[in-house]
């Protein structure tokens, strides 16, 4: 099972890694909320300590009474992701997926806790067609809690894994949805840092929604890098593993990455343990095999640029320089955006509540939200002032009258997975990771410095052309590394 590495490793006065700044009372008063929806508040109010009693300010007391757990959807180091039916107030019987985190074991550590409240406030603040919804926030004396529109489709991986590999049409409508999606998040300054096949879930149409935003980094606009190291080891660009300083292409490294996956049927760069892939990230060669299309060959060759200042989408034009590649010439993207293209596939589903495409260790448990008997001293709360939320769309309802990804990695079927660590990897969180010696044949030479972004290209679109070879037996997702 791969593990997903977060180390903060900038250490310099005002970095990423200084504590957020506290909350005034005005930043967790839901009022603005209130008014922003034409309700205001009738008689006396007054500010109300968020409790186990008192969990939403809003005119919609939520809290875990609201819904009936029906299925376990996923567990994680610090909860479980059920399938649940709202019972209770506004939405009467739509099913969520309700994401549970328990406090104890997320305030031990400074990062989590950083992690835990930026994924809350990105799902609160960014809406996006390909990107998961937040409905409701709330917590308890020992427990957070995220309500999430459930995405029945399961995760990419599953199907990906099924298929063993997709074809260049099936890869493109993937790639071009998810290209919307990081282009936005991009344009309100976020980073995603975390893509992979996992993290990417379909709704019951068969549409792309990126979720789990625990990795993200915001406020990184133009010109700004951030130096944390996190992330996927396979789909992880090598500015990260070098410590040169990273922006938001590392995003577009990863998309290189997981398009290779798609079309190949692993990523781009495996070895037998961690030390291994991460020499081949930063100095091995990339080997395309000849069935691709050129223009496939060409995408992945830009996304796979070890200097981030010339990889396709690092320059100012961001995602719009990734939409002009005559790889996506036939997409047409407003259509796309507005969901009227029609996926190459549609989960097979007979109710909302159907589990059918997530893991059955999981949804053959029995749902149980544990006791929450570990409330947690007044001090420790504070870091979660401010969690609660109530979606706009829940506020209009009242004025008119997921699922989610856990952090848990699925394993691969084989026991061959490039992605199962045989050894871990030992390193100095004060210096980048240093590629072992030893003849290789590199793509180019990775900089350090982190290089101006080149101004934005204006490649002329050209049709795609059809697969040269099609494969008639699938391939193995779990091939021996390159």
């Amino acid at each position: 099972m791969a593990a997903v590495f977060d180390l903060d490793l900038e250490t310099e006065e005002g970095s990423e890694g200084e504590g957020e700044p506290e909350l005034s009372p005005a930043d967790v008063c839901p009022l603005a909320e209130l008014r922003s929806a034409g309700l205001e508040p009738v008689g006396h109010y007054e500010e109300v300590e968020l409790t186990e009693t008192s969990v939403n300010l809003g005119p919609e007391r939520i809290g875990p009474h609201c819904f009936e757990l029906l299925r376990v959807l996923g567990k994680g180091g610090y909860g479980k992701v059920f399938q649940v039916r709202k019972v209770q107030g506004t939405n009467l019987g739509k099913i969520y997926a309700m994401k549970v985190l328990r406090k104890a074991k997320i305030v031990c550590n400074a990062k989590d806790t950083a992690h835990t409240r930026a994924e809350r406030n990105i799902l609160e603040s960014v809406k996006h067609p390909f990107i998961v919804e937040l409905a409701y926030a709330f917590q308890t004396g020992g427990k957070l809690y995220l309500i999430l529109e459930c995405l029945s489709g399961g995760e990419l991986f599953t199907h990906l894994e099924r298929e063993g590999i997709f074809l260049e049409d099936t890869a493109c409508f993937y790639l071009a949805e998810i290209t919307l999606a990081l282009g936005h998040l991009h344009s309100q300054g976020i980073i995603y840092r975390d893509l992979k096949p996992e993290n990417i879930m379909l709704n019951s149409q068969g549409h792309i929604k990126l979720t789990d935003f625990g990795l993200c980094k915001e406020s990184i606009h133009e010109g700004a890098v951030t130096h944390t190291f996190c992330g996927t080891i396979e789909y992880m660009a090598p500015e990260i593993l070098v410590r040169s300083g990273h922006n938001r292409a590392v995003d577009w490294w990863s998309l290189g990455a997981l398009m290779y996956d798609m079309l190949t049927g692993s990523p781009p760069f495996t070895a037998e343990n961690r030390k291994k892939t991460m020499d081949k990230i930063v100095k091995g060669k990339l080997v395309l095999p000849p069935y691709l299309t050129p223009d496939a060959r060409d995408l992945v060759k830009k996304f796979l640029k070890r200097n981030p200042s010339q990889r396709i989408g690092g320059g100012p034009g961001d995602g719009a320089d990734v939409q002009r590649h005559p790889f996506f010439r036939h997409i047409n993207w407003d259509d796309l955006l507005a969901r009227r293209v029609d996926p190459p596939f549609r989960p097979c589903l007979q109710s909302e509540e159907d589990v059918s495409q997530f893991d059955t260790r999981f949804t053959r448990q029995t749902p149980v939200d544990s006791p929450d008997d570990s409330a947690l001293s007044e001090s420790a709360n504070q870091a979660f002032l401010g969690f609660t939320y109530v979606a706009p769309s829940v506020l209009d309802s009242i004025k008119e009258g997921f699922s989610f990804q856990p952090k848990l990695r699925s394993p691969r079927r084989l026991n061959s997975s490039p992605r199962t660590p045989i050894s871990p990897l030992k390193f100095s969180p004060f210096e980048g990771f240093r590629p072992s010696p030893g003849p290789s044949e590199p793509m180019e030479p990775i900089l350090p410095p982190l290089l101006p972004p080149p101004p934005p290209s204006s490649t002329a679109p050209l049709p795609i052309r059809p697969p040269s070879g099609t494969k008639k037996s699938k391939r193995g997702r779990g091939r021996p590394g390159r």
